[in-house]
């Protein structure tokens, strides 16, 4: 099956998962497509970003780029109707105190017990977990998705992260 075709099937999966009135942060990469597939009959959704944005919009129109307007993954977006702005600390307070409904994480990395490694492999360059780790244990339901395989054809998915 094309890689291409492989991905769309695992972020359509993904947003099966996204039930109306669900406050969501969606990672960085692959995650971030699961808004486009959003079935709908699904209202009153929030996507939450850890840098202070609830109430993410579709990315912007080339006419609509503003530069200071981004998610957690640097890429411009927009503020739906209603969105709100606030600060990281107040984000994190979100995030811990539970107020998540379910995030959508990418990984690099999956053990055969659902260990997440999404931040670094060994002997690569370390980017920085960002908020990954509050979010695994403070959203009330966590879905990883990734590529089964990594670019020289080994499995992703580990007896051990």
């Amino acid at each position: 099956m094309d890689k291409q075709l492989q991905r769309k099937k695992i972020i359509q999966r993904a947003a099966q998962e996204i039930k109306s009135d669900m406050v969501i942060n969606l990672g960085i990469g692959m995650p971030t497509l699961v808004a486009n597939e959003i079935n709908n009959h699904v209202e009153n959704v929030f996507f939450q970003s850890e840098n202070g944005l609830l109430g993410i919009g579709p990315y912007p129109t080339d006419a609509e780029v503003d530069p200071d307007l981004i998610n957690a993954g640097k890429e411009t977006v927009t503020a739906a109707k209603g969105a709100s702005y606030f600060d990281n600390a107040e984000s994190f307070a979100m995030i811990r105190g539970g107020h998540i409904d379910l995030a959508i994480l990418g990984g690099m990395e999956v053990s055969q017990r659902g260990d997440l490694a999404n931040y670094m492999i060994p002997g690569k360059l370390v980017k920085g977990m960002g908020g990954a780790m509050d979010l695994v244990v403070g959203a009330q339901k966590v879905v990883v998705i990734m590529d089964h395989m990594n670019k020289h054809g080994e499995s992703k998915i580990k007896a051990q992260c």
